[in-house]
């Protein structure tokens, strides 16, 4: 099988001019909670230094008002995206004061489940809505679970793709993205607070944590960012028609459990919608393909009206080791894999391989590192070393194609290291968490991510930030209130009307 594989690969490789290889399109979200300087959460509002959360291009929040989303423009090169991140992070430090951001994806210690306070973005419709959203996942997977981060990586060709290319893409990303996940992982334990009255299966590992032995992303597995309602989705990834049939189902369709928790109770609202999906963003997956869309425009319009843009990779741990949360490598790694998805042959999926999908990422999101551990491929049971093994040796010829562009040889030694890891799963970011945890902090997770958070504070506060970088932010967080300020005065209709045309099922199609 491998070598049938190899030909196409090198051909297609081998088909793409160096100028594209040398500007490969990628940009970075990343979520990270504030928390005070002891570890527990900040419940203190988004900081005003900071501006609009709803209209500031680079500084926003995610689920929590707690949880800051920094986001990265789009760059063809791997270093300008990080040095982009990391001015993003000098600013909200600046803005932040004895406040720290929480290194590691699963949270800090966590109060009461009402007490997670949710995003707010204003009293416009919009930001309404998004504040609404918000409430409506608390009421359906409750807050804690909204609190895990991560890295989204967005990643495109810099020639547009049909949309049949990034289906390809995809649809291979989900056959080996568990190799991300063994790679990449690094959330192995959790603080207790987390868990607290729910049955989880961990095991006990001190007095404020639990863990898993062997998990590589507690974060991406059962107890992590995922939904047992969607779990009856399945969403086929074989055409942008079949992927926007599934949504456009799940969007419109009354999902009882839902319509149970209704829409309103008097003039408080509980949810946008009683739908599977309240909206598109709803939907958890690991890749996600994306169109950048127009002021009230669905998301699923956008794709279907002018097709795939880019993907979104959504399934990378913050790694704790390093203050940004991803290093140069993880990024060069990234687009060798993908890559390599774009260019191997790439079937169609089958139920029964949706099946084996998701089987293999919980098992190497739980077990990852269990000795001989064994994954679903096609009709066999073969183990993830030696998978994975055959998928890095794939991706050889592309390393050393971009190394050829870029005029280097770091793209080959991310993949030399990728297949070390593999020779050697205690060297693996989950392996050195729990390593790290016992040697230093008495096997306390919260006191391992607490410790990295200062130090990363520390080395990111010690970088000078220029004074073109924080005329710059300060200019945006200035021009993002008068925008806020802007469409907040520029609505015309009340709020139970902006929602329901908004959710109107015409505005999904073309």
């Amino acid at each position: 099988m491998l070598s049938e594989l190899v030909l196409p690969l090198e051909e297609r490789l081998s088909a793409l001019p160096r100028e594209v290889l040398n500007s490969l399109r990628r940009g970075i979200e990343k979520e990270s909670l504030r928390v005070q300087p002891d570890g527990s959460l900040a419940t203190t509002p988004h900081p005003a230094l900071l501006g609009s959360a709803l209209t500031h291009p680079h500084i926003t929040t995610d689920f929590s008002e707690s949880q800051v989303e920094l986001i990265t423009g789009v760059h063809s090169n791997a270093d300008g995206c990080l040095q982009e991140l990391t001015e993003i992070h000098q600013v909200v430090y600046r803005a932040i004061g004895d406040e720290l951001l929480w290194a590691a994806s699963m949270p800090c210690r966590l109060p009461a489940d009402d007490m997670i306070p949710l995003g707010r973005f204003g009293n416009s419709n919009v930001g309404r809505a998004k504040s609404v959203y918000r409430m409506g996942l608390s009421h359906r997977y409750g807050r804690r679970m909204q609190t895990i981060s991560g890295i989204h990586y967005n990643f495109s060709m810099p020639e547009q793709l049909s949309n049949e290319a990034y289906f390809a893409l995809i649809r291979n990303f989900r056959r080996h993205s568990w190799l991300l996940l063994y790679l990449f992982g690094a959330s192995p334990a959790v603080c207790s607070t987390f868990v607290d009255g729910r049955e989880h299966g961990l095991e006990r590992l001190s007095g404020d944590t639990l863990y898993l032995p062997h998990a590589t992303s507690l974060r991406m597995g059962r107890l992590g960012y995922q939904s047992e309602a969607q779990s009856s989705l399945a969403v086929s990834y074989n055409s942008l028609e079949s992927y926007g049939a599934s949504l456009q189902q799940a969007l419109t369709q009354p999902y009882p459990a839902y319509e149970a928790i209704g829409i309103r109770e008097g003039d408080d609202y509980r949810q946008l919608a009683t739908s599977l999906l309240q909206i598109e963003n709803e939907f958890y997956g690991t890749i996600r393909p994306k169109r950048v869309i127009r002021p009230g425009e669905r998301p699923l319009h956008a794709l279907r009206d002018r097709g795939v843009e880019y993907v979104e990779v959504r399934l990378m741990d913050l790694d704790p080791f390093y203050p940004i949360g991803i290093v140069g490598s993880t990024v060069r790694l990234l687009d060798v894999f993908l890559l390599h998805c774009l260019l191997c042959d790439s079937p169609p999926d089958t139920p029964q391989e949706l099946g084996a999908i998701i089987g293999n990422k919980q098992r190497v999101a739980s077990r990852g590192r269990e000795p001989g551990l064994r994954l679903t491929r096609e009709s066999e049971e073969v183990t993830l070393a030696e998978w994975g093994g055959e998928v890095l040796a794939e991706c050889e010829p592309i390393a050393a194609a971009l190394d050829a562009a870029t005029s280097g040889n770091l793209h080959r030694d991310a993949l030399s290291a990728a297949v070390a890891l593999l020779d050697d799963p205690a060297s693996t970011p989950s392996a050195r968490v729990l390593q790290a945890m016992a040697r230093d902090h008495d096997n306390s997770y919260v006191h391992f991510a607490l410790a990295h958070s200062r130090a990363h504070r520390d080395a990111i506060m010690k970088l000078p930030l220029s004074e073109e970088v924080a005329s710059r932010f300060a200019l945006q967080t200035e021009e993002s209130i008068v925008e806020q300020r802007r469409i907040e005065a520029a609505d015309a209709v009340p709020f139970e009307t902006y929602r329901q045309q908004y959710l109107a099922p015409i505005r999904l199609k073309e």
